[in-house]
C-alpha cells in the first residue's frame, strides 16, 4: 500500500517477528529489508537495506523481554531510519514495557514510563502507536502524537463467538482495572463484578472480597497485563467460593513471566485469553488452557488509517 503523501515502509526488530509479518500480509507490503544483530559483545547492529527516504516507515517492535534490548534495538532502528531521510517516523509498540513504573509509588524512586518515553522521542520519532497501554495518562508522557489502541473489539467478537451472553458476568480483579472491565462489559451487556485485593508485596496478591453477586454465572476477568499471573489465580479462586460456574479471563498483554505459566496450567482457570501483542513462548503455546488471540488486523488497519490520514478511533467506536 502508498500512504497519503509517499511509499509507505515496515520495519520489524527482532521482539516478535511472526506479528510483524502477519501485519505486513494484511497490509499486502513486504517488510522493509533490514539486518539487526548483535556484536560480539551484546552491541546492537542495524542496516536498513532499502531506500527509505521520503518515506512513511512504521517500526514495529514491543518493548517485551528481555525489556532492555528491545528497548534499545527499537531506539537504534529509529536512529538509522532517521538519518537514512525517512520522512515520517512511527513506532509501533504492541507492548509498551516500563508502563507500569507509571508513577513514584515512594520516596526515591524513578518515574520510568516517562523517560522510556523521552528517550524514544529524542531518538526521533514522529509517532507512537500502542495496545492498551497499563495507565492511559502515559500518552502525555510524550510531546508527540500517541495513538493508544485497544484490544477489547477483538475479545468481544471473540467472546460473542464462544459464550451465551446471558450467563456472563465481566469481572475486574482490581480497582484499578474497573473502567477497562466496564467498558467490555457494556459492549456485551454483561453485569460487573470487582475483585477487592490487598497487595502485600510486588508480585503477590491477596484476595479479599468479592463485590457483587456473582453465583451461578460464568465470569471473565478482564485486565491489560498478566505477569505473575498470581492476580488471576487469586481472584478465580475467589469468585469460585462464591459459586461462580466457571472462569475465564481475556488480557491484553502475556508477559507471563518466572512460573506464570505452570501456575495458570495448575489453576481452576477455564481458559486464559492474551493477544500475540508478545511473541508467546514454547511454554505458551503447549499450555492446555492458554489461547492467543492474533491482533495483526488490527495493528495493521490503524497503521493503514494513519498512513492515508484517517480517523484511528472510529476503529473502536
Amino acid at each position: 500500500m502508498a500512504a497519503k503523501n509517499g511509499a509507505i515502509k515496515l520495519v520489524a526488530g527482532n521482539s516478535n517477528p511472526a506479528l510483524a509479518e502477519a501485519i505486513a500480509q494484511y497490509l499486502k507490503t513486504p517488510l522493509t529489508k533490514a539486518v539487526v544483530r548483535r556484536f560480539a559483545d551484546m552491541e546492537v547492529f542495524v542496516e536498513i537495506q532499502e531506500n527509505v527516504r521520503g518515506a512513511d516507515v512504521f517500526v514495529i517492535q514491543s518493548t517485551s523481554f528481555p525489556a532492555n534490548d528491545h528497548l534499545m534495538e527499537l531506539l537504534i532502528i529509529i536512529d538509522a531510519l532517521r538519518r537514512s531521510s525517512a520522512r515520517r517516523i512511527t513506532a509501533v509498540i504492541p507492548y509498551f514495557g516500563y508502563a507500569r513504573q507509571d508513577r513514584k509509588p515512594g520516596p526515591r524512586t524513578p518515574i520510568s514510563a516517562k523517560l522510556v518515553a523521552n528517550l524514544i522521542t529524542r531518538a526521533g520519532v514522529d509517532r507512537v502507536m500502542t495496545l492498551d497501554l497499563h495507565a492511559g495518562q502515559i500518552q502525555g508522557f510524550f510531546d508527540i502524537p500517541v495513538d493508544n489502541l485497544y484490544a477489547s473489539p477483538e475479545m468481544v467478537r471473540d467472546i460473542r463467538d464462544r459464550f451465551k451472553l446471558d450467563n456472563l458476568m465481566v469481572v475486574s480483579p482490581d480497582v484499578g482495572g474497573v473502567v477497562r472491565a466496564r467498558g467490555l462489559a457494556k459492549r456485551i451487556n454483561a453485569p460487573l463484578a470487582i475483585i477487592d485485593k490487598r497487595r502485600e508485596r510486588a508480585g503477590e496478591s491477596e484476595v479479599m472480597n468479592v463485590i457483587g453477586d456473582v453465583a451461578g454465572h460464568t465470569c471473565i476477568l478482564v485486565d491489560d497485563i498478566v505477569d505473575s499471573g498470581g492476580t488471576l489465580v487469586n481472584a478465580a479462586d475467589a469468585l469460585l467460593e462464591q459459586k461462580a460456574k466457571a472462569v475465564y479471563a481475556y488480557l491484553s498483554h502475556g508477559v507471563l513471566s518466572g512460573g506464570a505459566v505452570a501456575r495458570i496450567v495448575a489453576s481452576r482457570i477455564k481458559e486464559l485469553v492474551i493477544t500475540d501483542s508478545i511473541q508467546p513462548t514454547a511454554e505458551v503455546k503447549a499450555a492446555g488452557n492458554i489461547r492467543v488471540l492474533p491482533i495483526a488486523n488490527l495493528i495493521g488497519e490503524a497503521i493503514s488509517r494513519t498512513a492515508s490520514e484517517e480517523s484511528v478511533s472510529s476503529l473502536f467506536d
